[in-house]
Parts: C-alpha cells; structure tokens; sequence
C-alpha cells in the first residue's frame, strides 16, 4: 500500500483496526450520519481490486467532497472505515459521504496527475485549492506560416509553434513582447491582416517590425531572426548580442550606418530585457522556483519562473482548505495543480522535501515527456534564488494577512451596520440590465472574504418578465435563484448554496419585489438590503441602504464600509452591462436563417448572397432556391417546407 499522505483525508498507514466500543464511541462522539457515510464506503471497499487509481467521494446530491489517489485503492478507501485516530474534519467528510466514484489507472503516477486534474475541475471542499481564476500568458512563436508570428498566447497550446513561458503576468510578457520585436523585427499581425497589406503598416515605420507583407525583408532572412529569436529564447542570448555586435561593427566599417543604427537599437533591446531581470537567475536555465511561508493558520506559496536564464516573473499562491494539512502536502498539492496548465521545467526547485517526491518527480516527467528533477539546493546560485523565494514568499503572506485583516473589519462593520449578527461570508449582489425591456438580463455576483467569486458569478436571461418592468424582472431573477437552492438545499446544510446577505441594487421597489418572492417562497431569515443612490442621484457617497422594515440608513462619505458596498455595487453593474451587451451583439447578429435545421453559416451566407435578404428567401420558390449555389435540391426542399409548412 502506498505511503499515506500526511495531513490529507485517509487514515494513517498502519493505523490499527477499530474494535466494536471503540467505534461505538467515535461515532456517538461525531455526527450523527457517519455511520451511513461509513456503510456507503463500505459498500464501495467491497468491489475495489489492490490496484492504482483516483477515488471520489461524494455527497447525498451526487457533488463531489473530496478527490484523492492510491496505490491500491482497496487499502486506501478501506482506511477511510477505520475511524480512530481521524481528524474531525475527515469524519465531517465522512460523514457527508454517500457515494463513490472510482476510476482505475495504469500507474500510481498516472493517478496523481489526473487527481489533480479532477481537483481542478470539481474543486472539492475537502481538498487543498489552488485559489488562481487567470490563466499563465506564453509568447507564441508560430509555426504554420512562411513568415512566423510572434504574439502573446493565453488557453489550450493547439496551435503549432514554439511557446515561451509562463510569464508572471499580462504586463511582464508584454514588456518583453515589446522588446523581442525591437529585438529581431518579426510580425505580430494576424495572418488576414499580413495578406490585405499593400504598404508596411505603423510597426515597420517605428523599427519594430521588418515588414515581411510586403517584401521588405527575404524569406530566408526572416528564418534567420526567427532562428535568433529561438536561440535567444531558450538562454543563447549572449551569443546573440555577440553576433548582432559584430554585424554592427561590420557596417559601420562599410560606412552603413543606417544599418549600424538599426543593429544598435536591436542591441539596446537585448539588453533592455536582460537589464529588466529583477531576480539574478543566470546559469540556471529552465527552472521553476517554489517557497511556502505559513502564519497564524495561513500558507502563502511563491513561485518564480525562470526560462533560459532569464527571470519571466514570479507570482504568489494562497491556497484554501488547508487547515490539518501538512506544509509539505499543501506544497505538494499546489505544484501538481500548477502543472496542470504548466508545463514543467526541467528542475525544480523547492524549500523542503515533499512526501512521495520520487513519485512526483515521475508525474511532472510524464507531463513535460522528459526527465525532471525536484531538489533543495544548498549552494551557489540556486540556494540564493531559493531564500529569494522565500523571503518574497513570507512578504506576500504578510501583506495577504495585512489585506485580509483590513477586509475583515470592514466585514465586521457592514454587518454592525446592517444590524447582522455575524459578518456575512458569502454575499450575493443582484441587478438588472435592459434597453426598454429589450435583451433583459439579470446578474449575481458573489463574494467572500478572499474576494469576488468570479467563477460562481451567475447570469439570468429573462423569460416570463415583459416590457421594462424592473420589478417584475427582479422578482423572476430572485424565484429562480432561490426556488433552486430550496431545491439543491432546502436544509441549508451546504456551505456556498445559501448566502448570508443579499444585496439588491436598487431602492424600495426592487426590494419590495425580492421579500415577496422569499414570502412566496417561506424564506423568512435571510437578510435583504437595498442599495439606492441617494437624494444627489448623480453624486457619489450619497448612496441610501434601504432595509425591509421601511428604515433607511445613510454612512458618512468617508466611510470604508461604504467604499465597500460602492465596489460591490460597481463590480455587479459590470457583469449584468456585459452580459447584456453581448446579448445585443448576439442578436444584431442573428438572421432568421438560423432557425432553419440544418443550414449553417456557409449556406446561410450563400443564400443571402443569392437573395440578399432573408425575407427574399423566405418569399423564394422551391425551383429559385434549388438554383442558389451551394444549396442541394433536399437542402432547397428543407427550406421550402420550413416556410412553407402552414400554408
């Protein structure tokens, strides 16, 4: 059986088997459901084989509360029935346990890799989270062209190219976007854009690109800054700069000093992007850098990123559900979910060992197709780099903790002011958006105290609401949404369901409209308030807190608390303005085409380009439309029959 995980949800290898009192007791002691939770894993144990594999334990409604992966899966979930010794977190698990979802692997690697693949996308409470809603930037140099874009990339790595990365943030790989096309000149344009261009564009006219559209520049010239940008990019830069300085004394030799200009600048960028290096990371390579720093019950994790030699940024991670789990086990498990977007380097370095390295090692070697190394260096230029990582690792926590203390009081003040008995940890903030009743759209937005929620953000298309009723779309907003969470959990037992305030832009009307809905509803203890500008409609500060009773609550134009519900308000006014806006741009966009089965866009632009119009269409006869191009005589008889059916 594989070595257990320290601090993670299964008992510890070698733990004894419980005897019927001692049982008796720990569940007398825990929840009342373990002992179902324990019959339901026991039901599972009875059909596993001692082979590897990823195991999810789920609730009474089908959601999943935790991942995790084993050598044997038999051993493992059978530990899960031994319940002496557990933590009482694990036995809430337990006992919120209903069911389990097995999937067999070919290797306890292969395990790992898709544990922390599950765990990225379900996200389970009983899990370590790497909290982090963006996605890495790369630089993208292209491969499907004969002249190789350069340009930034974000998402799936589909397209063919060289991908350079992970930078930092948008800004460091923009800043370094800037410079390599100062660098070696090469394109940024989309492929249209290059074959439309008759004359070079701005880019050429400041020296940042060498105008391939229009001839400027050779086919196999351009290979050859596209093989300088490779070589530069992969830590060959000194001897880059060395070739550019030496074609650079050779034509102010020949007294081309055009030339000599133009190299001298591209020198001045190769060093502008080497000057930028904040961390000194020269001789490392490829290496990616991880420190953890932990304070008063929270864990903070640095990670720089160093690609041939050259420092590409450095971010900080906090993960959440790490309370009973060990350090290394939450640096651990905050690496493996990394590299599910990342590919890795080839060494990693890292300020402590971590459990079943050797196993790590050999997941991250089969994500990256070649060897990688975790280690601890104790020397040189590496050690350095580490106690980098980790003195910026214990300054981010700091300023994190320093953050979320400024947040939680603010917390604690709104929820004095709005005379709540606790500070809220999940607020929900309600709008509507519309031109005239027109593409109507209600939006939630939610936050917590580590923030805006932005992945459980929800939008409502209205159906049932007419004209620009801004009542009767707030109340349809608020039935489906709660009307749904009495169904999902009507005992409002699961954590993130229920809020614990409710924000509604708008004044007594709109709040009004929501506490019916929840009478309606037999909601009668969830708070409710009403955000309206004030007497000054335009001036800000001004904003009138409305409560359910009739009362009406203004703070001074000073106060965080009110900064704070003005950032809320704004944050939902943004989402529910998008939301909308696409809509609208989705319907300018729709032709009465696209109601027809199984006419898509290419014949749909041919029959317009027939036609002209889609009314023309619609009013065509069958032997007109069998004579558009691209249409086929069962095609033209679908659409014939399509407008035709009721006549």
């Amino acid at each position: 059986m594989s070595k257990a995980k320290a601090g993670t949800p299964h008992n510890p290898q070698g733990a004894e088997r419980f005897n019927e009192k001692n049982a008796a007791q720990t569940v007398s002691r825990a929840q009342p459901n373990l002992e179902a939770g324990i019959e339901a894993i026991r039901q599972v144990v009875k059909t596993l084989k001692p082979i590897p594999g990823v195991y999810r334990m789920l609730d009474a409604r089908g959601d999943v509360l935790y991942v995790g992966k084993a050598r044997s899966l038999k051993a493992r979930v059978a530990n899960y029935t031994q319940v002496n010794g557990l933590t009482q977190r694990i036995l809430r698990m337990i006992s919120q346990c209903r069911g389990m979802e097995i999937v067999t692997t070919n290797s306890e690697a292969e395990a790992l890799l898709l544990e922390a693949q599950l765990i990225k996308r379900f996200r389970p409470p009983f899990n370590v989270l790497l909290r982090d809603d963006k996605s890495f930037p790369f630089i993208l140099l292209r491969a499907d062209h004969d002249f190789p874009r350069i340009h930034k990339h974000r998402g799936a790595r589909r397209a063919k190219g060289n991908y350079y990365g992970p930078f930092a943030s948008a800004g460091s790989v923009n800043t370094t976007l800037n410079a390599l096309q100062k660098l070696f000149l090469l394109r940024s344009c989309t492929d249209s854009f290059f074959d439309r261009r008759d004359r070079p564009c701005l880019l050429y006219q400041i020296k940042r690109c060498s105008a391939p559209c229009v001839g400027r520049i050779s086919e196999d010239d351009y290979e050859g800054l596209v093989k300088q940008a490779k070589d530069f990019l992969a830590g060959k830069s000194s001897q880059v700069q060395a070739d550019l300085e030496k074609q650079m004394a050779k034509a102010a030799e020949d007294l081309d000093f055009e030339t000599a200009a133009i190299l001298r600048d591209r020198l001045r960028a190769a060093t502008f992007i080497q000057g930028s290096q904040a961390i000194n990371a020269s001789g490392v390579g490829d290496a990616d850098v991880f420190a953890l720093a932990s304070k008063g019950g929270h864990v903070g994790v640095q990670a720089f990123f160093i690609r041939g030699g050259q420092n590409w940024g450095h971010r900080a991670f906090f993960p959440s559900h790490t309370k009973e789990v060990d350090e290394a086990q939450v640096l651990a498990d905050v690496m493996l979910q990394f590299y599910e977007e990342v590919p890795p380097p080839s060494t990693v370095l890292v300020d402590r060992e971590l459990p079943e390295e050797d196993l790590i090692e050999a997941a991250l070697a089969e994500l990256a197709e070649k060897k990688v190394a975790i280690s601890i260096p104790q020397r040189g230029d590496r050690r350095k780099l580490l106690q980098q990582a980790q003195r910026n690792a214990v300054e981010a926590l700091e300023r994190r903790l320093a953050e979320t203390g400024t947040k939680a009081k603010v917390n604690r003040e709104l929820a004095e002011f709005l005379e709540l008995s606790e500070p809220p940890q999940r607020i929900e903030v309600y709008d509507n958006s519309h031109i005239q009743g027109a593409k109507a759209v209600g939006a939630m937005v939610v936050v917590s105290p580590e923030g805006f929620e932005k992945s459980q953000y929800r939008k409502f298309n209205i159906k049932t609401a007419q004209t620009n009723d801004d009542f009767a779309m707030m109340r349809e907003v608020m039935e489906r949404r709660f009307t749904r969470a009495m169904k999902d959990d009507p005992d409002r037992e699961r954590e993130g369901v229920w809020p614990d305030l409710v924000l509604v832009d708008g004044g007594k009307g709109q709040l009004s409209s929501v506490m019916e809905v929840l009478g309606e509803l037999g909601i009668e203890d969830l708070p409710v308030i009403g955000i309206a500008k004030g007497p000054h409609h335009g001036r800000e500060g001004r904003e009138v807190f409305h409560f359910p009773d009739g009362r009406e609550k203004m703070l001074p134009t000073n106060s965080p608390v009110l900064f704070y519900a003005q950032r809320l308000r704004d944050e939902v006014h943004r989402y529910v303005i998008g939301a909308h806006r696409a809509k609208r741009s989705k319907a300018i966009t729709a032709s009465p085409l696209d109601e027809i089965p199984g006419i898509g866009p290419a014949r749909k632009r041919a029959l317009l380009l027939h036609f002209g119009t889609a009314s023309k269409v619609r009013a065509a006869a069958l032997e007109d439309l069998q004579r558009a191009p691209g249409v086929s005589d069962k095609v033209a008889q679908q659409i014939y029959d399509f407008y035709h059916a009721s006549g």
